[in-house]
């Protein structure tokens, strides 16, 4: 990997995770998808010819924010760690979290097979955590009890996203522009990882109403 490449959010995040399950980087290549934002995943370079729905859906080109919330929109069971919330992927989760309403709540860019997580828990850390508590904290409290979200509060941060969504783990590369660059997998070790990093998230938050 040159030096170039150590500076690309997706080999930033290669390169994390790499050391939390103690892999070579560029061994984890062949047991991971990423996806970095601008640049399309390898799986979609390699469909480019095909129709355009092979990458993007209604024409809007795959980013890291757009493959998180489908990822999370087709998990039954979803635990994660949100260190920032910003306007696009917000947006996104909100038609992921509500797919099963027909509709409702806006949630208008959605599959309609799609279906909602029957259980999802999520902490707010960093930047995402302030959200819930200052002047905005409860209108978002009270959208996210609404989803079903069971919605927790951490006194700290975190360098990443880290979701677990059945049997897939996904972890972000966030920065002030949202989600930079997105890892996902079905790989043993880092599944065991983003699990256990979600656990000792909340086993260190507090649990937040919508009142």
């Amino acid at each position: 990997m040159n030096d170039g490449d150590s500076a690309s959010p997706a080999a930033v995040l290669r390169s994390l995770v790499a050391r939390a399950v103690d892999a070579d980087p560029e061994r984890l290549d062949d047991r991971v998808d990423l996806l970095e934002r601008g640049r399309e995943s390898a799986d979609d370079e390699a469909t480019e010819s095909g129709s355009p729905s092979d990458r993007a859906v209604g024409g809007d080109r795959e980013t890291p924010a757009r493959r998180l919330a489908d990822l999370v929109g087709e998990s039954e069971s979803v635990v994660a760690v949100v260190p920032r919330f910003e306007a696009d992927l917000a947006r996104r989760l909100n038609a992921a979290l509500t797919a099963g309403d027909d509709g409702a709540n806006g949630a208008t860019d959605t599959e309609p097979d799609a279906v909602a997580p029957r259980e999802a828990r999520v902490v707010f850390t960093g930047a995402a955590a302030d959200r819930l508590a200052g002047a905005t904290g409860p209108m978002v409290r009270r959208a996210l009890a609404d989803r079903g979200v069971d919605a927790y509060r951490h006194d700290g941060d975190s360098p990443v996203a880290v979701a677990l969504g059945d049997d897939r783990a996904v972890v972000g590369l966030v920065d002030d522009a949202g989600v930079a660059a997105l890892l996902w997998t079905d790989d043993p070790a880092v599944r065991e990882w983003a699990g256990a990093t979600c656990r000792r998230y909340l086993d260190a938050a507090e649990r937040v109403t919508d009142d």
